[in-house]
């Protein structure tokens, strides 16, 4: 049975010639030489570059453990801030210097002749790995690591110190609050005031008209003994819609003449959920996009949230001031290893 070859599915190049069965080899680029490989003085002088580079690496490494001793996060957002500038541009200075000083050391003083081999079978014999051990000590001595003590001393400093910057951190707050279950208990009780966040005026529910969205806070946060910890617990998002749109509630009086609050953490991993959408009664997570329905729970319709937002269910006082009933019916956040729906 004979085929018919279709000449337009030939290769060719870009001047319309058959494309060769066989690529000649190119070769090699020819290779140009570097100052320091001719100039002793400008390979120290490219060694000291280097060192300081991990001097760098070294500075900043104590700097963070410096900067987390003495300038501690505090109370205040401005003390927060400070902290953790600090302490970042810190981390930043030791990693990047030893960064840039390994890349520095690349491509100053170690061989930089192209080569090329050959391709060969893979398969592991003794004979390859015997010229695998040989080919890491070249490496060694390749890089001058035996016989440049200052260099050596600046590159196993700054690698040693480096880890501290992030261990102590980390050491020292393993004395905090490690109650996991203190995400259960937040300021929300029967008869607190739903306030704007962050002016803290109280709410009557007379101002909340159908279609708006209130960023709520506790009355009296300030008061409390750790304002900010209880506020990034407490945050509530409030809209209002027709009652009629309510699909379900957790339980009686959850919500009052259609306004219904929900935790603004995210169950997902705890981002703030600040988006509302007016026209599908949508509450979206900007992080991760996790979609909550406020007219039916807040229960998940999209994204990689588990667990619906906690509902805080709210009334009205004496006065027509929102308050709420209790606090919220789940903890709030997202899933622990003690909670995993």
């Amino acid at each position: 049975m004979s085929t018919h070859h279709d000449p337009s599915t030939d290769l060719t190049t870009r001047d319309g010639a058959p494309l060769p069965e066989r690529f000649e080899d190119p070769g090699l680029h020819e290779h140009r030489a570097r100052v320091g490989d001719s100039d002793p003085k400008a390979q120290k002088r490219a060694e000291r570059q280097v060192v300081v580079l991990f001097a760098i690496s070294i500075l900043g490494s104590i700097g963070a453990v410096v900067a987390y001793a003495l300038v501690p996060p505090g109370e205040t957002v401005g003390s927060m801030r400070m902290s953790n500038l600090l302490l970042g541009l810190a981390l930043f200075l030791g990693l990047a210097g030893i960064g840039l000083a390994a890349v520095h050391w690349a491509k100053a003083l170690m061989n930089d002749h192209e080569r090329a081999e050959d391709r060969h079978p893979t398969a592991t014999s003794e004979p390859v790995r015997v010229k695998a051990v040989e080919a890491l000590r070249e490496g060694v001595k390749d890089s001058s690591i035996g016989r440049r003590g200052v260099l050596k001393g600046a590159m196993v400093t700054s690698l040693a110190l480096f880890p501290l910057g992030i261990a102590v951190p980390l050491v020292g707050n393993l004395g905090g609050d490690w109650d996991v279950s203190a995400s259960k208990r937040t300021l929300w009780r029967r008869g607190v005031r739903l306030t704007i966040d962050p002016s803290g005026r109280p709410i009557k529910a007379s101002d909340v008209t159908i279609g708006s969205a209130f960023h709520v806070i506790p009355e009296n946060l300030e008061e409390a003994e750790h304002p900010l910890d209880e506020k990034a617990k407490a945050v509530v998002l409030m809209v209002r819609m027709d009652p009629r749109d309510l699909k379900s509630e957790q339980g009686e009086g959850w919500s009052y003449d259609g306004i219904v609050a929900f935790s603004k953490i995210c169950t997902h991993v705890g981002c703030p959920v600040a988006l509302y959408e007016q026209q599908t009664h949508h509450i979206l997570c900007p992080c991760h996009q996790s979609t909550f329905d406020a007219s039916d729970s807040a229960k998940v319709v999209f994204g990689p949230a588990h667990r619906p937002l906690p509902q805080l269910p709210i009334t009205v006082d004496d006065e027509g001031y929102l308050v709420a009933q209790d606090g919220f019916d789940t903890p709030i956040g997202p899933s622990f290893w003690e909670r995993l729906t």
